[in-house]
């Protein structure tokens, strides 16, 4: 038994409920491993596996249940803080809505099993307006599953997993070296690539001010598109007066809506306007060569008071909304509570 094992078999079950614990609060420490070890070790006789899953689904429900309750009362606010701390910050988001969106009750579930969803679905949840009591039914059960799989992967392959252990212990720290260098090359690589698509389009993006003088300037106005997830503008439907919502999914069916010949204005409220310019890469590879994302998005035309329209789901259409002093009129917000009642 190496040393890993040994402090594993003495001081495992807090092990256990910290590991999954910040894994599910959003801090980029993977519980896998650890629940993985307890299965092996359970499978050896020296670890008790019951106890080992029961602090598991604790801590899970502990962690999701706090994000639940932030998203119902800090919505998108909150979303945004745990899309920072992903790889992905600016498509996690739209990832996550989309399974949620998909799959209803059991986007709970499946979001447990996806790296970078698991965080982020609970306060979806409470966004969403699901009930307390069968969000913690769903998040139950997928705890359950997650904290047992992982557990039983790590009993059925104990002897892999040894394997593995023994080697670790026998290269020292040179394994565990390349492996540290290896994820580090990984995120290097990640975070080079987002700088690659911001550097593409930081020329080309269009200010609020800008944008506000086309509007008013007469003539042919330009295209505005509204990126964001469905469930974001549920919560959030103010939209640019004149926009219209496509999301990036559905870019490649309606395609054929937009107007090679006018300019085209892209905007979302992620942060730095990744998915706006993403977009807007994607339109241009497909031969739209006057595509500009909004600087700011949503969030920097509401601050320079520029008027908004109140999307509508039933319809798709938008409702007019005057904005005064950075504030929505009541009709804006009465069109919300409407939205959410249908």
């Amino acid at each position: 038994m190496n040393d890993t094992s040994r402090f594993l078999v003495v001081h495992g079950l807090p092990i256990i409920f910290g590991a999954v614990f910040l894994d599910q609060m959003g801090v980029p420490i993977p519980a896998a491993p650890w629940l993985l070890a307890a299965g092996a070790l359970a499978a050896a006789g020296k670890f008790h596996w019951f106890m080992a899953i029961l602090l598991s689904i604790l801590a899970c429900l502990i962690a999701d249940f706090f994000w639940f309750y932030l998203g119902r009362y800090r919505g998108t606010q909150v979303v945004a803080v745990l899309c920072r701390m992903s790889l992905e910050p600016d498509t996690c988001v739209r990832k996550t809505v989309n399974v949620f969106t998909r799959y209803g009750y059991r986007g709970i579930i499946v979001a447990k099993f996806v790296p970078g969803m698991s965080t982020v679905t609970p306060p979806l949840a409470g966004m969403a307006g699901i009930s307390a009591g069968r969000f913690l039914l769903f998040d139950g059960l997928s705890s359950v599953l997650y904290s047992s799989a992982f557990i039983l992967l790590g009993y059925i392959f104990s002897n892999q997993i040894a394997q593995i252990a023994a080697a670790l212990n026998q290269f020292g720290g040179g394994l565990l070296t390349i492996i540290v260098i290896l994820v580090a090359l990984y995120l290097l690589y990640k975070f080079w690539d987002r700088q690659r698509i911001l550097r593409e389009l930081r020329t080309a993006k269009i200010t609020p001010a800008e944008l506000g003088q086309m509007l008013n300037a007469g003539g042919e106005p330009p295209i505005i598109l509204d990126v964001r997830p469905v469930l974001e503008l549920e919560q959030d439907p103010a939209i640019i007066r004149g926009a219209m919502h496509l999301a990036m999914e559905d870019l490649e069916a309606r395609q054929k809506e937009l107007s090679r010949d006018r300019e085209i204005v892209i905007y979302c409220d992620c942060p730095n306007e990744a998915s706006s310019a993403k977009t807007a890469l994607l339109l241009r590879r497909k031969g739209f060569t006057r595509v500009r994302p909004l600087l700011g998005g949503i969030d920097a035309w509401r601050k320079g008071n520029y008027p908004t329209d109140v999307w509508a789901k039933t319809t798709g259409a938008a409702t007019t909304t005057v904005v005064v002093n950075n504030e929505q009129s009541s009709p804006a917000k009465d069109a919300k509570e409407t939205s959410r009642t249908e």
